[in-house]
């Protein structure tokens, strides 16, 4: 160690060791964290942009509703199938590298759709988009979180990640917001408005991502393309001993599993759904309960450091959302009131906004850093095959019996988390617990992780 240039102690980096005489860049966890909370701010406000209206401008451009739900099939396939390959990439070339393809394939997908609706394409030719929007997705799931973690630890950050991952849960909240409401009034002018504003988010994010994403705390791995593929299944293999491999990550994959076989379900199914309870078909209304769900998200995220307190273990929480979730969920389906099934599925969305950000915690606490974007893609991936499998089981449920019907079986199927977490429970990891901020490390893979003494539940 010794001083650098601008004060206070440095390390030395590699290039000393040559006679070259270089410091690294300073490493502040609070522009870690706004750089985060910005790319998230972007890159979310991008996506829901044309969530309100993209089955609209696909029946705009030509195709009938089976032909939509085929196209956005292909889009959720897509998503699984590229899924552990990006996150290899992320786990290889680099964090920053797979967040820039990200961008970039999104913003080639989103220009695709607009230009295969302008010269009257098919089913087909908005599938063939559908695979590149999904690759472009899967490219940004894990690297962002991932480059949070790494970069942070870096910086010698000793906090709890609860709260950083609430803000980044409140920061999509607000963009969900934004974004599905200015998609919608860019929409009334013309239906392919709301793509071209978010090919330019995207532009912003790309930007951002260039110029502040760095990857700290991880090292990318040279390697030539033609090695890409040995490569790959090396670290994939690293990824399944390190993930599926582990009891207490694959109890965490589980659970994401069970609740978007459900959730990539209701998000649908609840518009038609309230509508008929309201008993008229006012558009107004799907967005004003979009926007309040947004807003019942947000709140979760801001409960999250009031129940967190140091001493208390995560799986209190969770255990807890677990079981008010489903019932929440049985009770929008099995009582058929507008006043009372809407106040239920808000309770749901403040009850999923609390668990997201402590069940994040607890998953990147139990992986290595090598492996960290692989693992986090693998959670995304039992969650695209539950999505699909929810999408298709739910979905002929709701034509063959009723959307109701679905609510109720659906909100069945989450108990399966009860179990789930209550095994997580009996592992005792050290993850489990809220700490106030001390490191050290993991006593197996050294990994840093946070604890205190177990003074509470």
């Amino acid at each position: 160690m010794e001083d650098s240039p601008i004060g206070g102690p440095r390390p030395l980096c590699k290039c000393t060791e040559l006679g070259i005489r270089c410091y690294p860049p300073l490493m502040d966890p609070g522009r870690v964290v706004r750089t985060y909370l910005l790319i998230t701010l972007l890159f979310n406000l991008s996506a829901s942009l044309i969530w309100g209206i993209n089955t609209l401008f696909l029946l705009d451009a030509g195709l009938n509703i089976f032909e939509v739900f085929v196209a956005n099939a292909v889009f959720t396939a897509g998503m699984v199938l590229f899924e552990v390959p990006t996150g290899v990439v992320a786990d290889t070339r680099g964090r920053r590298v797979s967040f820039l393809l990200s961008a970039s394939v999104l913003m080639v997908g989103t220009m695709a759709y607009v230009g295969v609706a302008a010269v009257g394409g098919g089913v087909i030719l908005f599938s063939l988009a559908g695979i590149i929007l999904g690759l472009g997705f899967t490219f940004y799931s894990g690297a962002v979180e991932a480059w949070l973690v790494d970069a942070l630890q870096a910086s010698g950050f000793r906090g709890e990640m609860d709260r950083v991952f609430a803000r980044g849960h409140m920061v999509f909240g607000a963009s969900m917001l934004v974004g599905t409401v200015g998609g919608g009034l860019l929409g009334s002018l013309d239906l392919s408005l709301p793509y071209l504003v978010r090919a330019g988010f995207l532009t912003a994010a790309f930007v951002v991502g260039w110029r502040a994403m760095h990857d700290h705390g991880f090292t990318p791995k040279a390697m030539r393309w033609k090695r890409l593929r040995g490569e790959m299944a090396k670290v994939a293999r690293a990824g399944v001993r390190f993930g599926w491999r582990q009891p207490s990550v694959r109890l965490l994959m589980l659970v994401s599993l069970v609740f978007a076989s459900f959730f990539s379900w209701a998000w649908y199914a609840w518009q038609p759904y309230f509508l008929e309870l309201w008993g008229s078909p006012a558009v107004w209304l799907s967005g004003l309960i979009a926007a309040t769900f947004a807003l019942a998200t947000i709140l979760g995220n801001a409960l999250v450091g009031k129940v967190a307190k140091p001493g208390r273990r995560r799986t209190t929480v969770l255990l807890g959302a677990a079981v008010l979730l489903p019932l929440a969920m049985i009770g929008v389906g099995a009582i058929r009131s507008f006043w009372i099934a809407v106040p239920l599925f808000l309770l749901g969305a403040v009850t999923f906004g609390l668990a997201g950000p402590l069940k994040q915690t607890y998953l990147h606490a139990l992986i290595p850093t090598e492996q960290r974007a692989t693992i986090v893609s693998f959670d995304s991936l039992l969650a695209g095959v539950g999505s699909v499998g929810g999408q298709a089981g739910l979905g002929y449920l709701s034509q063959a019996g009723s959307i109701p019907a679905g609510f109720v079986v659906g909100g069945l199927f989450t108990t399966l988390a009860v179990p789930l977490y209550a095994r997580l429970r009996a592992s005792h990891d050290p993850a489990d617990r809220v700490t106030d901020g001390v490191a050290v490390e993991h006593p197996e893979e050294g990994i840093p992780l946070l604890e205190v003494a177990e003074t509470g539940d």
